[in-house]
């Protein structure tokens, strides 16, 4: 579609203009490209540019500036193989919820933008299952998922159950059901308990009852956590749109559409960018999305990514987006 003058031209102007926030004349281009081009061809090329919807002309400046798709053919096919190294910091190894939580905090400090994490599917399935009796008719169900996930919750005895009954209460649950859909323990109970004592089945239907409470779906403010919105405050793309930078605000407070974006952007493999106007998946035009699922033992469990502006460094946010997947895949993967 283009020629490698128009492609090298192209690929200054989006570059000047990520660099300068201004739109960028004949001259400049001129200068930067180290063509020795006059400025009538320059604004031949431009015009061509803007014909086929790659660069457009505020009303109020000679300049040019990237479309969506400008952008999109930049990212596309210009960014160069030769990428500076980003040293990032190690994500400890520690209770999930930390790790997702410090992933975003860890991509917006990187990137100076919000970072945003979609957590991991909560899993239905439990590795292990242990009773602590704590009075006389309460006894804390201690579940652990199979990613390292714990959960605690007290439940309350019609009589009182020893230590013996609690430990082969236990003992049962582990050996029989460890691994399966609580679900299906459920069902399996309910005709596989009858040769124990009724108390002690009594006991294991409302373990299985209240852990199937406890490894239900994450709410919607569990499902995400992001980081750095006040960020934009200082991106002048926003900082003098007050109308878009509430938008902005709206879209990280209601996070429906953000776990949409990261759900899709799950389905596929490495990075992806989707560039604000180009499609409805970002619903607005200003912003663009730097995504890349994560993974628990080679399964594909979550995504994390950066938001920023539509004129971002989408070279450097590549980079700090692939390298924390990385980081988040291998500390939830450790804890096994």
């Amino acid at each position: 579609m283009l020629d490698d003058r128009a492609k090298l031209l192209l690929k200054v102007l989006v570059e000047r203009y990520i660099a300068d926030g201004q739109p960028i004349g004949s001259r400049t281009l001129s200068r930067s490209s180290g063509l020795e081009l006059s400025p009538a061809t320059i604004r031949n090329v431009m015009a061509d540019l803007e014909e086929l919807g790659l660069i457009a002309s505020p009303h109020t400046s000679a300049g040019r500036i990237p479309t969506a798709r400008g952008y999109r053919l930049f990212v596309d096919t210009m960014l160069t193989a030769q990428r500076q190294a980003l040293v990032a910091p190690q994500l400890p190894a520690e209770q999930p919820q930390k790790v997702i939580a410090n992933a975003a905090h860890l991509l917006s400090n990187l990137s100076q933008f919000v970072g945003v994490v979609m957590a991991p599917k909560r899993s239905s399935v439990f590795k292990q299952i242990e009773f602590v009796k704590l009075s006389e008719r309460r006894v804390l169900v201690i579940i652990v998922a199979p990613d390292g996930d714990v959960q605690n919750r007290v439940m309350f005895t019609d009589s009182e159950l020893d230590s013996s009954q609690l430990i082969e209460a236990a003992n049962y649950l582990n050996s029989h059901y460890a691994g399966l859909d609580i679900e299906q323990v459920r069902e399996r109970l309910r005709t596989e308990v009858e040769q124990l004592r009724s108390q002690v089945a009594d006991l294991m239907q409302a373990a299985v009852n209240i852990s199937a409470e406890a490894l239900s779906p994450a709410t919607q403010e569990e499902q995400v956590v992001i980081a750095g919105q006040s960020n934009l405050l200082a991106v002048s793309d926003f900082s003098h749109d007050m109308h878009n930078l509430r938008r902005a605000f709206d879209l990280f407070e209601q996070k429906t559409q953000i776990l949409r974006l990261l759900d899709f952007s799950s389905q596929a493999e490495g990075v992806r960018i989707f560039i604000g106007g180009e499609s409805h998946i970002v619903p607005i035009e200003e912003l663009s999305v730097v995504s890349a699922p994560y993974e628990v033992d080679g399964q594909i469990v979550g995504t994390l990514g950066v938001i920023g502006p539509t004129r971002m460094p989408y070279d450097k946010m590549i980079q700090i987006v692939d390298i924390t997947s990385k980081l988040v895949s291998n500390a939830l993967s450790h804890q096994r």
